[in-house]
């Protein structure tokens, strides 16, 4: 038995990051600051013996590979797979988190108020418990593990086909016998190592996947 090394990492920061939108499946490009993060990346992982590329559609996670890529003139086989690209966040891409929660806030306090859950609010308290409501719901679903955004993927959606890629993953490196880095997006992330790592829904819900960090697994073929 061998064992062969897979290296995972996020693209690099992009301008939606940095303004705070929903990006999923938008083709949102790095920024100065997500260049350095790849070269951080690429730094990190300058000596490792790697044979295999994948990234997907995505220019963030193909551009983030390429400064990779620039240690590596061993690596022969790059490969796009869509399995391990962003969650879809569907009707929200393109909007700011703040809009909506302020939309939905707006929204869940109309409710109440039409069903007498509430009475009249003074504006400063209106408009802070529209946030407060905007932010519930925010909540659910950004780090909610089977709500979907309105026609988009729930990290349990993600999970399945993160899981089909981690398979036939395996089955490239028994093929190949190479070691493997994929340039991947903070939610696929977050369902590979859940995977991997064995942890839970709620622990796995709350991670941060940095744009510098490297995750090192070891598949033994």
């Amino acid at each position: 038995m061998v064992t062969y090394k897979v290296y995972v990492f996020r693209h690099g920061k992009t301008d939606y990051n940095e303004k705070g939108k929903f990006t999923g499946w938008k083709d949102s490009k790095l920024t100065k600051s997500g260049i350095e993060d790849a070269k951080k990346v690429a730094k990190k992982l300058k000596n490792k013996n790697i044979g295999i590329a994948i990234h997907t559609k995505l220019s963030r996670s193909k551009q983030t590979l390429k400064e990779v890529l620039k240690f590596h003139p061993e690596c022969k086989i790059l490969i796009e797979d869509n399995r391990m690209i962003e969650r879809s966040y569907g009707d929200l891409e393109g909007t700011t988190h703040d809009s909506f929660i302020s939309k939905i806030g707006k929204k869940e306090l109309k409710l109440l108020e039409e069903g007498d859950a509430i009475g009249d609010l003074d504006p400063k308290t209106r408009k802070q418990v529209e946030k407060k409501l905007g932010t519930e719901v925010y909540d659910l679903i950004h780090r909610g593990y089977k709500i979907p955004p309105p026609n988009g993927e729930s990290f349990a959606d993600v999970e399945k086909r993160v899981k089909l890629f981690i398979k036939d993953l395996k089955k490239l490196i028994k093929k190949e016998k190479k070691n493997v880095m994929i340039s991947a997006h903070g939610n696929s992330i977050r369902l590979f190592r859940k995977i991997m790592e064995k942890a839970d829904q709620k622990e796995s819900t709350t991670w941060f996947i940095p744009y510098d960090k490297v995750y090192e697994y070891e598949f033994k073929i």
